[in-house]
């Protein structure tokens, strides 16, 4: 109860000395004003601005030390992030990596808020205030059930894919769009069965091609998954020159400890399997 009130009391003398109303208060509720609005807005950028002071002097001091904030996407995440992060504990001590798992769209909004140092990416970008280093180029290997028709086929043809009984992610993911545009689908043209089978994660949809229920597209470095055993699936490598993605670390222009980023993307290609080409 003291703090509560301490922080309404610290809002009102704040009020008072601006002059206006940042809070509408009753009995009940309490609602931020338009002025509210635009103040809270002007001290997030203070906020911004003072992490990026804090950011500037850790890295006159050492650019390696201290936490780096990471973000990455869930179909590169798991798959990652288990071949780094002993080689970077092991060589860069003073540095700490603090992961997150999201989509695209979250990675890079968490970015241009400075809640995100950088971001492991699958997909370009669009935004002038961001810059990336290309890591590597992952192949898209198919994977289907062991009794499916296209078990007996040498080669694996854009056509076959085009009429590929394909599960997909669920909406968000950018692998299910990268998926259809490998198979020259759209939506539309999935079969009723398969289309209402969007899965939320990889290995679910894995679970679904182990089941039966359709084939799908999966990154390369995928492979080294524990469902390549015992799982009742045909992985098989796509010799389609456009069937990959390139995987790259997205940061921003401004940010002041670059050198921690060139030692990520280092460590990353590195460690990398010999399923993924190198940039």
């Amino acid at each position: 109860v003291y703090k509560r009130q301490t922080l309404s009391g610290q809002l009102k003398k704040l009020e008072d000395e601006l002059g206006v109303s940042l809070f509408e208060r009753t009995n009940r509720s309490v609602s931020i004003t338009p002025i509210g609005e635009l103040v809270l807005q002007h001290a997030k950028l203070m906020m911004e601005q003072a992490d990026a002071i804090v950011q500037i002097s850790r890295a006159h001091n050492d650019p390696l030390a201290g936490p780096l904030r990471v973000g990455a996407i869930p179909t590169i995440s798991p798959y990652l992030m288990p071949l780094i992060l002993m080689p970077l504990k092991q060589q860069y001590e003073q540095m700490r990596l603090v992961l997150q798992e999201e989509t695209t769209d979250h990675l890079v909004a968490e970015l241009q808020a400075h809640q995100l140092d950088v971001a492991i990416l699958g997909t370009s970008h669009s935004d002038p205030d961001l810059e990336e280093i290309l890591l590597f180029d992952e192949p898209f290997w198919l994977a289907h059930p062991s009794d499916h028709e296209l078990y007996t086929k040498d080669e694996i043809t854009r056509r076959d894919l085009k009429n590929l009984d394909l599960l997909i992610l669920a909406e968000g993911h950018c692998l299910a769009r990268q998926v259809m545009d490998v198979c020259r689908v759209d939506e539309q043209s999935l079969s009723e069965d398969t289309a209402s089978l969007r899965a939320a994660s990889l290995e679910t949809l894995l679970q679904l091609v182990s089941a039966g229920y359709g084939s799908t597209l999966v990154p390369a470095l995928t492979m080294q998954g524990a469902w390549m055993t015992g799982s009742g699936i045909i992985a098989r490598k796509l010799d389609i020159n456009d069937a990959y993605r390139t995987v790259r670390l997205v940061f921003r222009k401004t940010f002041p400890r670059k050198q921690a980023i060139e030692v990520l993307a280092d460590t990353i290609r590195k460690h990398l399997p010999n399923t993924v080409k190198r940039k």
